[in-house]
């Protein structure tokens, strides 16, 4: 076991990434795609406070809170589902886990941790995978044991530039949007949100807000509204090809992706976090994006989740049904690649044999190696 950034874990590499996956919460972060190179991509978030010996905050999750982690139940969780409390996203994204191996079989290297969640009863497996010469994660969770119905999800957390407007968002056709349904904070403890309340939207760059002098918020481009910390969701019916999220940093010549099956993972969270809550730890200085990928009604918890709302009374999942003999596998997909001169926002993918092609406004395009095929099997 080795420390990074104040915290204990695990590094996982290959010859084209290098990833540190924390004991506490399982979050992964750092990770350096194209690692062998003189200048690694870095696009995941690290907390700002991290190497200020903060172990005993209320929030568990916020302890070792970096890039990504798998949440169950997903949410705020402050009240229960005939359960009890739950913590804040759960178990999983802050109780310690237990390394189970590590394995190489030939060009693929996995790390597997396991972790037995108490307040609900069951099992996560862990599986992170790497595969030689690709700037590729393949993540998988097992979930065992487990009845009745919970909100899942991974909280895919990207670092974002100073500049404004730098860091822009595209992502496969959705079929509803909505802003957060209930207040995204408390001004009355330092939080500030600019988004409009329980808004529906259709385009990402056509956001209500609750300014009436700028009425109108683009979503699909950050930082931007400093001193605001919103929260929206879309939500996308499954097709034949796997729902995608990318974001594209023109300055540093990245784009980072994600891959989803919407069948398991109906649904995108926008956390966007730009100095907007002044209470201990965040003390106006943090800034970073969620991109969540989830079955969940926003991060209301387990119980809105669970209920009726008006987003499963539209056709999509808020809330995953387990059967207790009957294990459920959740895959995600994550990478981040170089992009040519002229390369801009993504907007479209192309989906071949072993193969994603990112196509940009400007029509540039670029390919990379993925399995994406990892998203309807068991594992690797």
């Amino acid at each position: 076991m080795e420390v990074n950034n104040s915290q204990n874990g695990w590094w996982l590499l290959s010859d084209t990434v290098r990833l540190f996956i924390t004991e506490k919460g399982g979050h992964m972060a750092p990770v350096e795609f194209d690692a062998d190179s003189d200048n690694p991509i870095q696009p995941y978030y690290i907390s700002p406070w991290q190497n200020e010996g903060l172990n005993d905050l209320k929030d568990p999750v916020l302890v070792p809170l970096r890039g990504d982690f798998f949440c169950l139940p997903f949410g705020n969780n402050m009240e229960g589902c005939n359960e009890g409390e739950f913590l804040t996203h759960g178990e999983a994204a802050s109780s310690r886990w237990e390394l189970e191996g590590c394995d190489a079989d030939g060009v693929i290297k996995t790390l597997r941790l396991g972790l037995k969640t108490r307040i609900q009863a069951g099992k996560i497996i862990k599986k992170i995978s790497l595969v030689e010469g690709q700037n590729v994660v393949y993540s998988s969770h097992l979930l065992e044991g487990y009845s009745g119905k919970m909100p899942l999800g991974h909280h895919c957390t990207l670092r974002v530039p100073k500049e404004e407007a730098s860091l822009k968002v595209s992502v496969s056709e959705f079929d509803l949007g909505m802003t957060n349904p209930v207040p995204f904070g408390d001004p009355r403890k330092g939080e500030f949100q600019s988004l409009a309340i329980k808004e529906k939207f259709t385009d990402l760059n056509e956001v209500a807000t609750l300014d009436p002098v700028q009425p109108i918020a683009d979503c699909s481009a950050f930082p931007q509204r400093e001193g605001f910390t919103d929260l929206l969701q879309i939500f996308k019916k499954s097709g034949e090809s796997p729902a995608w999220t990318t974001a594209t940093c023109q300055k540093e010549g990245y784009l980072w992706f994600s891959l989803k099956d919407a069948s398991l993972l109906p649904s995108t969270v926008f956390w966007i976090s730009n100095k907007g809550r002044h209470g201990a730890p965040w003390n106006g200085r943090n800034r970073c994006l969620g991109l969540e990928e989830t079955c969940s009604y926003f991060a209301e918890g387990i119980a809105p989740s669970c209920a009726p709302n008006e987003i499963n009374d539209a056709g999509f999942s808020t809330a995953v049904q387990f059967s207790e003999g009957q294990p459920t596998m959740i895959n995600l997909i994550q990478g981040a690649i170089r992009i040519p001169d002229g390369f801009e926002q993504v907007k479209d993918i192309r989906f071949s044999k072993e193969e994603v092609t990112f196509v940009s406004i400007t029509e540039v395009e670029i390919s990379t190696v993925v399995d994406w095929s990892f998203l309807s099997r068991e594992s690797f």
